[in-house]
């Protein structure tokens, strides 16, 4: 710790990511990526704007892309915000609507940055507990002095919870905003989008990351009412204008435009999800209920910090949280059929 470091360096637990191993060949199932490429028609967008206007600046207010997402959701571009992947979304979300003193709420067992974002900004924040079965409390959410925030699906559970439950949580929160963070809604139910015209303190955060298969780009974005987008927008051009970079945005645009190729990319990853959750079951698994594009899966007799570290040995990686109540649980990203069955030989000799 340097005598130089502010106030804010110092509070800081800064989130740790899965880890990158440079190796072709590790099967790689710990960072919830899309196994599969993206749109054939996000490649010549990008090449399209690599040939003609790198020299020039992105728009700041990214119209074209805003507009290409609200005419998939179904709302106004107004209601649209787009950021630089959506932990910059969250990042800003936190920094608008969430006060120092002001304690907010979320699930005990939850994304990692929603506390690593908490200490950066001096928010406090109270973490409810969630159910034996590892679903939400929403009740323990009600009435949050400072708001609420909570991944649907949750993460690293997979568990999704139906939009009645979201409801609630918004119903009973009305005078702070309630932050609906879905990563993994398309691999899932109904998005909460479709709530907020009806409530205008819900903020619903989505990427491009997972269904549409631009981790690398690095495109975020939020729905919401007009005045919790115009507040995002008064963070991010008092802290960058320009965080969304030309070739991602016409990228997200393409991705966005291409509705069959996102279909046929969900349905390869939930038939190959499900196969998973049988063969594993197969080997005395129990795996929780995913929504999602990735597993949460405890073996009843072998440690999961030993199969990891097995895995590990293997050439496959998965990812272990050293956390109460969640120490023996392995969360496995879904790659290809191959990947997968390849996983499932490792372990089976394995266990």
């Amino acid at each position: 710790m340097s005598k130089y470091w502010s106030d804010m360096v110092k509070r800081t637990d800064p989130y740790k990511p899965g880890e990158q191993l440079n190796n072709p060949r590790i099967i790689k199932l710990n960072t919830n990526e899309n196994p599969y490429e993206p749109s054939p028609s996000v490649k010549k967008a990008i090449v399209d704007e690599m040939d003609s206007r790198l020299q020039l600046y992105p728009s700041p207010t990214a119209d074209g892309l805003r507009s290409t997402i609200a005419g998939a959701l179904n709302v106004s571009m107004e209601e649209v915000f787009v950021g630089n992947g959506s932990d910059e979304v969250l990042a800003f979300s936190f920094m608008a609507f969430f006060q120092p003193g002001k304690t907010i709420r979320f699930p005990s067992i939850t994304y990692s940055f929603y506390p690593v974002y908490s200490k950066l900004f001096a928010i406090p924040y109270e973490q409810v507990a969630l159910n034996d079965d590892f679903t939400i409390d929403g009740e323990a959410l009600f009435g949050s002095e400072g708001g609420v925030i909570l991944p649907n699906p949750n993460a690293p559970t997979s568990i999704y919870e139906d939009l009645s439950s979201i409801e609630r949580i918004i119903e009973n929160n009305p005078d702070t905003v309630v932050i609906i963070d879905e990563a993994y809604i398309d691999f899932a139910g109904p998005s909460a989008v479709e709530l907020i015209h009806k409530y205008d303190n819900l903020l619903v955060i989505q990427t491009t990351s997972k269904s549409r298969s631009l981790a690398g780009m690095r495109v975020g974005y939020a729905i919401g009412n007009r005045n919790l987008i115009e507040a995002l927008t008064r963070i991010k051009d008092s802290f960058n204008s320009y965080t969304v970079d030309r070739l991602a945005m016409v990228a997200a645009k393409a991705a966005f435009e291409d509705k069959a190729h996102l279909q046929e990319t969900v349905g390869k990853i939930k038939a190959t999800r499900d196969w998973t959750v049988h063969e594993l079951e197969q080997l005395r698994f129990d795996v929780l209920p995913s929504s999602a594009n990735f597993l949460f899966a405890t073996h009843q007799s072998v440690k999961a910090v030993d199969l990891y570290d097995y895995l590990k040995k293997e050439g496959i990686l998965v990812r272990h949280f050293n956390s109460p109540r969640i120490d023996n649980y392995l969360r496995i990203s879904i790659g290809t059929d191959e990947q997968m069955r390849v996983l499932v030989e490792k372990i089976g000799k394995y266990v």
